[in-house]
């Protein structure tokens, strides 16, 4: 499998538009680059198929009363590389097998918390497993955590 290397391609799935907008701020403050914003899965349905982002943070909640877990079901058949990380506030929503999913950050996070949990996952998609400790705004899924563990 070829391994991606900085900077990642990302994908951010939120249907709270100035969250969005402070979540690929962040993204692009730490050195990668947002190649689309969805709002719903009908939004990600409409993407290309050949965007293929390295990364896709996703809401569980989203707009048009869909849900990130289609979200992130849909990314993997489309995108099978994809790295997917849910940012919500209802973590307790994500089924055990995560739906596809690597992990989640959960809501509220700060900057600082964001951005530490990026940099481990890039390390985790570019050059794993992780070298740095997993820090606390990022919860691997059980899968990917024994993946990683060293």
């Amino acid at each position: 499998m070829h391994r991606p290397q900085p900077p990642l391609s990302v994908l951010i799935v939120e249907d709270e538009a100035l969250l969005a907008m402070d979540i690929e701020a962040m993204i692009e403050d730490v050195g990668h680059h947002v190649v689309a914003e969805a709002a719903s899965l009908f939004d990600v349905q409409a993407l290309s198929d050949t965007l293929a982002p390295h990364l896709a943070f996703v809401d569980v909640q989203l707009a048009r009363q869909t849900s990130g877990l289609d979200v992130a079901r849909l990314i993997t058949r489309r995108w099978p590389e994809t790295f997917i990380i849910f940012v919500t506030a209802n973590p307790k929503k994500i089924p055990d097998d995560f739906a596809g999913g690597h992990g989640v950050i959960p809501k509220p996070f700060s900057r600082s918390g964001l951005q530490s949990a990026l940099r481990y996952i890039e390390e985790g998609v570019c050059d794993p497993p992780p070298t740095s400790p997993q820090p606390s705004s990022f919860l691997a899924s059980t899968a990917f955590a024994a993946r990683w563990a060293t």
